[in-house]
Parts: C-alpha cells; sequence; structure tokens
C-alpha cells in the first residue's frame, strides 16, 4: 500500500547488522566511529573527524531535521556508523539516502551493500524512487551506488558556510 507519509526512523535488521534511530544519548557511540579522518577524506567537509565539526555540520543537522541512523554491528552491538532518509517528497513519492559513513575496517566488504539494501528494501515500500546525493569527489561512494544500480541523473553546486561543493545526484527507481 502506498502512503503520502514516509517513517525516516525504521528498525532494520540484516545478517550482520542492525539500523536503529539515533537517539541524544547515542552521540558518543557515533562519534566514536566517526572520529578516523579517513572515513571524510573525500567527503566536502574533511574536518568532520573532529568533535566540535561533528557535532554542528552533521549531529545538530541531523537533530534538526530527523532521519539519523545508527549501524550497529550484530556480534559486538558496537556502532559502526551511521545514514539517515532525508527529503522525503510524497508528490513524486521519492527520498533521499545519505549521510553514510561506515568505519573503515567496513569498507571493501559487504557492510554498506547490507545497509543500502535494507534501506532501500524500506524505501521502497512507500517510495517510487530512491536519490543519493554525493560529492563529487567522493569515489568510492559513487562507485557504491553504482554497483546497486543507482544511475547518474545531475550535479548541482551547493554552497554551505561560504563553500562551494559540487553534489552529483543519483537516482534507483524501485524495481517493478
Amino acid at each position: 500500500m502506498q502512503t503520502s507519509t514516509f517513517d525516516s526512523q525504521p528498525n532494520l535488521g540484516g545478517p550482520t547488522i542492525m539500523v536503529r534511530p539515533a537517539t541524544i544519548e547515542d552521540f558518543d557511540a557515533v562519534f566514536t566511529a566517526a572520529a578516523d579522518p579517513a572515513v571524510w577524506a573525500q567527503h566536502p567537509s574533511p574536518n568532520r573527524y573532529r568533535r566540535e565539526v561533528f557535532k554542528t555540520e552533521f549531529w545538530d543537522t541531523a537533530a534538526r531535521t530527523g532521519g539519523l541512523l545508527m549501524v550497529l554491528e550484530n556480534t559486538t552491538g558496537h556502532c559502526i556508523g551511521s545514514s539517515r532518509f532525508y527529503q522525503w517528497n510524497p508528490a513524486d513519492r521519492s527520498v533521499v539516502i545519505g549521510y553514510t559513513f561506515l568505519v573503515t575496517r567496513h569498507w571493501g566488504g559487504p557492510t554498506n551493500t547490507e545497509l543500502k539494501n535494507l534501506m532501500l528494501e524500506h524505501a521502497f515500500q512507500t517510495a517510487s524512487s530512491v536519490w543519493f546525493h554525493i560529492g563529487s569527489e567522493n569515489l568510492r561512494s559513487r562507485r557504491a551506488v553504482e554497483k546497486l544500480g543507482a544511475r547518474l541523473s545531475h550535479e548541482k553546486v551547493n554552497e554551505t558556510s561560504g563553500k562551494r561543493q559540487v553534489v552529483v545526484h543519483y537516482r534507483l527507481d524501485a524495481p517493478i
């Protein structure tokens, strides 16, 4: 059944990870996962590993807009990253998945694919298309969404806090 509302705060479970809404009490756990400079090296905001930058540019924005999800390892229960749903558009039944990061020990393996597949399965219960907004220089994330079948749609120049950045927009339509 299609609805005009979208649940941006689901609990999702897969073989190796669990995804759940983050709460204010989860800040330290999510920041610990984000505190590695390598995580942000290809990101438009490469200083996001710093606590004050992470808090103001990532955490506080997520708290205002909602949708922040934390990714937990099933075996340890530790936070290994986060992602979020945002910009639900009921008119064209689209939503964006973004702000995703994982600790480096989960790069290059199945974790990101499992995370995105869990989120896509949830999204396509309501949405007919999902968008991914990625910094143009973030080649690792671009390749990851292309592997999922997302196609480059267009570029957009954003200006945030006086910084100009090119963001590429990928689209993935629901399976028919």
